[in-house]
């Protein structure tokens, strides 16, 4: 991704330690949603701390999943609140690290800049073909997919035009590659730099959805982590917000 010039100068004056006595890495777990942000924030965190992040994305409940088994991750970006919660009750966190980092926004995408309209009506077209979602048992945004078909009312007839993707990310994938005509995916997957990057979306109303509180937890393995507690301080930081709400997030 690419991040403006001017933007990258503006972030590197957080007000994070500068120059750590050593590097440090840690391995973060990221919902699939929040990708392209980590990405430019692991670049901050190198250029102001040293510190460097291994990062992996994919479904959050996945993750969830992957750490009861023992993955070995420091810090957790989950898309939803109750997973990181529920790491906390398992004694798989570290107590009193969880936060919320970035509440999501859901919107109807289509790479075709004809296609979806201001209202989202094109879900009632007869002529509709596939319309992608993420799995709602590992995904968040998923889950808040099928809440809005069914507050819609829209549920019936668009059950047989889903395809189902294992993330987000895959999600938004089957649209771009056009695989699927439309799809629900995350505001932050079709923005850069605040303007849409392509195609035609509709902004879903918050009424049809619950809230996307996507929540940060410090890990078991990651007491300790330099890296792991500098991610931490970075992400509540002023400059780095600013960041996050640039890719459709409120905070």
């Amino acid at each position: 991704m690419h991040i403006p010039a001017h933007r990258l100068a503006a972030l590197l004056f957080v007000t994070v330690a500068h120059g750590a006595t050593q590097a440090a890495e840690a391995q973060v777990a990221v919902a699939a949603n929040f990708a392209e942000p980590i990405r430019a924030i692991a670049a901050v965190l190198q250029k102001t701390t040293g510190h460097t992040l291994k990062i992996s994305t994919g479904a959050s409940g996945a993750f969830y999943t992957q750490i009861r088994n023992g993955a070995p991750f420091d810090i957790f970006l989950s898309a939803d609140n109750e997973r990181p919660e529920l790491l906390e009750k398992d004694g798989l966190a570290q107590p009193g690290t969880r936060f919320t980092y970035a509440t999501g926004k859901l919107v109807l995408w289509s790479a075709d800049a004809n296609r979806v309209d201001a209202k989202g009506e094109v879900l009632k077209s007869a002529a509709l073909g596939k319309v992608a979602y993420a799995n709602p048992k590992t995904a968040p945004y998923g889950a808040a997919a099928v809440q809005v078909m069914e507050r819609l009312g829209l549920a019936p007839s668009l059950t047989p035009k889903l395809v189902q993707g294992e993330s987000i990310g895959q999600t938004y994938s089957f649209v771009k590659t056009g695989n699927a005509d439309v799809g629900f995916v995350a505001l932050s997957q079709v923005l850069d730099g605040g303007r849409l990057k392509e195609g035609s979306v509709w902004m879903i109303p918050q009424a049809h959805y619950d809230p996307i509180r996507q929540d940060a937890v410090v890990l078991k393995k990651g007491a300790g982590n330099e890296a792991a507690q500098a991610l931490v301080k970075l992400l509540q930081s002023t400059n780095i917000r600013d960041l996050i709400r640039s890719y459709g997030y409120d905070i």
